[in-house]
């Protein structure tokens, strides 16, 4: 019997259904309210998402794993918009730097920002902490009585675990009354949102290894520091006990003239 839940198991992944909709439908709004949204979960669907017209994003709780040390610390998104963004954005780019280098996150870090600075994608934070909803939007540029789209609901979060990894627990909705009160309800929430622009996540990209205008002065240096870590600080005018045999040497430049 056939039913409209799926689980994320063979062949039913979510992934999978997103493929699924672009395939048989021309899209062209994508909406999407989640809790968590990973970098490397927007990697994985970009190639899809590519085909649409106009993304937007809502981030419920938590935009990224790299920054869940911030909200544990309580760095939370108040009802100032500046200084809630200012918060997300600088716990951002700290933790982007502190994580370990992956080559998804790279790309679909890059990717995203490119993407919000082409304005095809918009992103905005939810001040609350209450909305814990997983919403997939997937409309037709122009509404009609044919189905012109679909709804996506459950447990996954735009992470790649929640496109294919975890267990997840979704259902796919396709009737028009359902894409239109999920439309609805996600436009009223998306008002209260704080935005992220393309200037915000351009001085991410320039405070993180994500930069890619470094001279090739600044470029070796930073090799220098990567291969040889805190070794690069030593100083030899500090070493004081010299093994047996061995005497401390100083060398001076010949005075120019």
């Amino acid at each position: 019997m056939s039913t409209k839940f799926f689980t994320n198991e063979e062949g039913r992944t979510l992934i999978e259904k997103i493929e699924g909709v672009f395939q048989h439908k021309k899209i062209h709004f994508l909406d999407v309210l989640v809790g968590y949204f990973r970098a490397s979960g927007y990697f994985r669907v970009r190639p899809f998402v590519q085909k649409s017209g106009k993304i937007r994003i809502l981030v419920g709780i938590n935009i990224d794993r790299l920054v869940q040390e911030a909200w544990d610390k309580g760095l939370q998104f108040g009802a100032n918009p500046a200084t809630s963004r200012d918060q997300f954005l600088s716990a951002l780019s700290s933790d982007i730097q502190k994580s370990a280098y992956s080559r998804p996150v790279e790309e679909g870090m890059i990717g995203l920002v490119d993407d919000i600075a082409a304005e095809k994608v918009e992103i905005r934070i939810h001040p609350s902490q209450t909305i814990h909803a997983k919403v997939y939007i997937f409309r037709e540029e122009t509404k009609h009585a044919h189905g012109y789209g679909a709804v996506i609901t459950g447990s996954s979060n735009l992470t790649d675990n929640g496109l294919e990894r975890n267990f997840e627990f979704n259902v796919e909705l396709r009737d028009d009354h359902d894409i239109d009160f999920a439309t609805e309800t996600f436009n009223r929430l998306w008002d209260e949102g704080v935005p992220v622009g393309p200037e915000h996540v351009h001085e991410v990209k320039r405070q993180t290894f994500l930069n890619d205008s470094f001279t090739p002065h600044e470029l070796f240096i930073k090799f220098l520091a990567e291969y040889f870590g805190a070794a690069i600080h030593y100083d030899p005018s500090v070493l004081e006990d010299l093994p047996s045999g061995f005497k401390k040497l100083s060398h001076h430049h010949p005075r120019a003239t």
